[in-house]
């Protein structure tokens, strides 16, 4: 199987390259995809000057699209099997994502989902207050009837037969969302894992409640997204 990773990055030049590093080691990987979503940093001159192991394609966005735009546009570009979706800021903990592909290597799943310990931060900095996280959970269960823990982890394997039903990343971050309801309306088997990843995480200041402001509005769009779509009991 022909395993591509999905990396979208955003002003994330001090933890690319260790998390590439990290990536290159897994051995089921073909080919590190990074797309850059329209930094203003050296996001991009940095990925790309990492000499990896693994074949690394490292894509430019001239404009900031979100995370889900990222995404389609990596998809579009590299084909695989079965595509590994990562944060850019996972560092060293992006080599824990063996524990997601193997399932999906072995067809004891369809679509992997990390379930973070309570513990995600990787500066020990606190986390957001869990509403996006309970109102993904409970849009899920309303639609679905299944209960997940980790409706907004980002850190996933996927079967390409999976996308194909789906269909194209939902906008900025309600791409979780959408993937969730969308892989469990269609009867794929997905299967959420413990993992000890860790990223940044924004606190409880003002920058923080803006992303979870923004976060609260797309979970709430793609909801409605795949309400419309027909994906719902």
């Amino acid at each position: 199987m022909r395993v591509v990773v999905l990396i979208p990055a955003y002003n994330e030049e001090e933890h690319i390259a260790e998390t590439l590093s990290a990536v290159d080691s897994l051995v089921s990987v073909s080919e590190i995809v990074v797309v850059d979503d329209g930094s203003t940093d050296s996001t991009y001159s940095v990925a790309s000057n990492c000499h990896l192991e693994c074949k690394l394609s490292v894509l430019r966005m001239e404009r900031n699209s979100g995370k889900g735009g990222a995404l389609n546009y990596g998809r579009q570009k590299v084909a695989g099997d079965v595509y590994l979706l990562l944060d850019a800021d996972l560092g060293s903990t992006a080599r824990l994502a063996h524990d997601l592909l193997q399932p999906v290597l072995r067809d004891e799943a369809d679509m992997t989902v990390a379930q973070f310990g309570s513990q995600q931060s990787a500066s020990g900095t606190k986390m957001g207050f869990g509403v996006a996280r309970f109102l993904a959970s409970m849009g899920v269960r309303f639609l679905t009837g299944k209960k997940v823990t980790s409706p907004l982890s980002g850190q996933r394997a996927i079967k390409v037969e999976v996308l194909e039903q789906v269909g194209e990343f939902a906008p900025g971050f309600g791409v979780e969302v959408a993937l969730t309801v969308g892989a469990l309306h269609h009867g794929f088997r997905v299967l959420e894992i413990p993992v000890a990843m860790k990223h940044r995480a924004l606190g409880r200041g003002l920058r923080g409640m803006r992303h979870r402001g923004r976060q609260l509005v797309q979970v709430l769009l793609a909801l409605r997204h795949c309400w419309k779509k027909g994906w719902h009991r």
